[in-house]
C-alpha cells in the first residue's frame, strides 16, 4: 500500500469510525498549520461523508508563546474573543462533530513560559468552553475525536539520527501503522478493536471492583472506585444516536475513581508534557486521595504549577488500564504526545473526572457527585505508570483479589 493510500484511509477512518459524520451534520476541525496538507483529505473526507460545511481553524502554538510572553498587562490573558464560545455554543446546539488533529510544528514553543501566565491563559479558554466540556462531551452531544498528524518538529523531537522531512515521514510511518491505516481491511480491524475494548470493559465491570492496585519498581498504588463506577472503552453513543470513536488510536478502557481513596506511591514510567514542559522522571505520592508531594528530575516547576491551578488539580480523575500488546507500546518509541503515550500504558489523570464513566452521572446533581468523590477541575493530563515491570490487581468488593495485568500483559480477555 502507497503512503498517499493510507493517508487517505487514515482521513476516512477518523471521519467515519472517529468522528462518524452524518449527513448534514458540520465538523469543526482544528490543526497545526503545517499539518494542512492532511486537513485537506479529512475535510474531503468530511464532504463526501455528506458534511454540511467543515470549520477549519489551523492554529500554530508560537502565537500561543507570543501572547503569553508579551502580553502587556496580566489581565489581558484573561480575554476570550466572543466569536471562541459561539463556535463551542453552536457545536453543541446543532450537535455537530469536533476533531482536533494533534502535533505541532514546533513541540518546545510553550516551554519555559511563566507558568501562572500559561495557567491563566488555559484556565480562561476552558471556562469560555464550559457548555462544550459539560454538554458537547460530558453529556455527548457532539460526536468528538482527537487523533495526530505528523509534523517535521514533532518527528525531530523523537528521532535523534533523522532531521526534516525524512523524519516527518518516518513519524507517519509509524502512525499510519498504530492506527491501522496501514491495512486493507482498516475500517474492518477498528470493528474487532472496538468490540475487544468493549469486552474487556464489560468483562471488568462484571468483577464489581473495589479497588485496583499497582505494583512494581517504584510503584505502590492504589486507586479506590465508587459503586457507581463503569468501565468503558472504545466507542461512545452520542446523543444522536451515532457511535464514535473519541481518540484515535485508543488501546485503553478506563473509568472514574473516587478521587478520595487513593493512596500511595507511584513512578510515572514514560516523560509527558505539561503547558509544553516536559515532564521526567516524576514519582507522586498520594496521601488521603490527594497528591501531596512529589519529586522530578526535569520540569518539576511547571508540573507544580499546573497542580496548583485549582484545588481539584491534585485530586485523581481518571485511571485507565492498557496492555503490553498496544500497538503504540509495540512500536517502543515515545512519542512526547499525551494521545500516543497514554495508550500505551496504563495511566491516571489528575484533574477533571468524566461523568460518563459513572451509572447515572450525567444526570447527577453536584452533590450526588461529590458524594461519590467525583472530581471537578479546570486541568486534567494522563500519566503513564505501567510497563513490563508493572502488575495491577483488582480487589473486588467482596474482598476476592484479581490479577488483571502481569508484568504489563493482560491475563485473559
Amino acid at each position: 500500500m502507497s503512503h498517499e493510500v493510507a493517508l487517505e484511509r487514515y482521513a476516512e477512518l477518523i471521519v467515519r469510525k472517529g468522528c462518524n459524520i452524518q449527513p448534514g451534520q458540520s465538523l469543526y476541525l482544528g490543526a497545526d498549520a503545517e499539518s494542512r496538507d492532511f486537513t485537506i483529505k479529512v475535510v474531503e473526507a468530511a464532504y463526501q461523508a455528506g458534511a454540511r460545511f467543515v470549520h477549519v481553524d489551523l492554529g500554530d502554538d508560537r502565537i500561543q508563546r507570543s501572547r503569553i510572553l508579551h502580553s502587556q498587562q496580566e489581565e489581558f490573558l484573561d480575554h476570550i474573543p466572543r466569536s471562541l464560545p459561539i463556535r463551542f455554543d453552536e457545536a453543541v446546539e446543532e450537535q455537530g462533530a469536533m476533531l482536533r488533529l494533534v502535533g505541532s510544528s514546533d513541540p518546545a514553543a510553550l516551554s519555559g513560559l511563566d507558568g501562572e501566565r500559561t495557567n491563566r491563559c488555559r484556565i480562561a479558554g476552558h471556562k469560555a468552553a464550559t457548555r462544550f466540556y459539560d454538554d458537547g462531551i460530558g453529556r455527548s452531544a457532539v460526536q468528538w475525536c482527537v487523533a495526530s498528524a505528523a509534523t517535521i518538529g514533532w518527528a525531530q523531537s523523537i528521532f535523534d539520527d533523522l532531521e526534516g522531512v525524512e523524519a516527518r515521514d518516518e513519524l507517519w510511518k509509524q502512525l499510519l501503522t498504530i492506527v491501522r491505516a496501514d491495512r486493507e481491511d482498516c475500517l474492518g480491524a477498528w470493528d474487532r478493536h472496538n468490540q475487544q475494548l468493549k469486552s474487556r470493559g464489560k468483562a471488568l465491570n462484571s468483577l464489581q471492583i473495589d479497588r485496583l492496585q499497582f505494583s512494581g519498581p517504584g510503584t505502590d498504588l492504589t486507586v479506590g472506585l465508587s459503586a457507581a463506577a463503569r468501565f468503558e472503552g472504545g466507542g461512545s453513543l452520542s446523543q444522536r444516536g451515532h457511535e464514535f470513536i473519541p481518540n484515535l488510536p485508543t488501546e485503553e478502557v478506563f473509568t472514574t475513581p473516587d478521587y478520595r481513596k487513593t493512596e500511595g506511591h507511584v513512578r510515572v514510567t514514560r516523560p509527558f508534557l505539561v503547558n509544553g514542559t516536559l515532564v521526567e522522571g516524576l514519582t507522586l505520592e498520594f496521601n488521603g486521595g490527594v497528591l501531596s508531594d512529589f519529586t522530578a528530575e526535569s520540569g518539576a516547576e511547571t508540573f507544580r504549577s499546573y497542580i496548583d491551578s485549582d484545588e481539584g488539580a491534585r485530586r485523581l480523575g481518571e485511571v485507565a488500564l492498557v496492555g503490553i500488546d498496544s500497538p503504540v507500546y509495540q512500536s517502543g518509541h515515545v512519542f512526547r504526545e499525551i494521545l500516543l503515550d497514554e495508550n500505551a500504558a496504563c495511566h491516571i489523570a489528575v484533574g477533571n473526572a468524566y461523568k460518563t464513566c459513572l451509572e447515572g452521572g450525567v444526570e447527577m446533581t453536584s452533590e450526588q457527585l461529590e458524594a461519590i468523590g467525583w472530581n471537578s477541575s479546570t486541568a486534567h493530563t494522563d500519566m503513564m505508570i505501567s510497563n513490563e515491570e508493572v502488575n495491577v490487581t483488582a480487589v473486588t468488593l467482596s474482598g476476592d483479589e484479581v490479577p488483571l495485568l502481569v508484568n504489563g500483559a493482560w491475563v485473559s480477555e
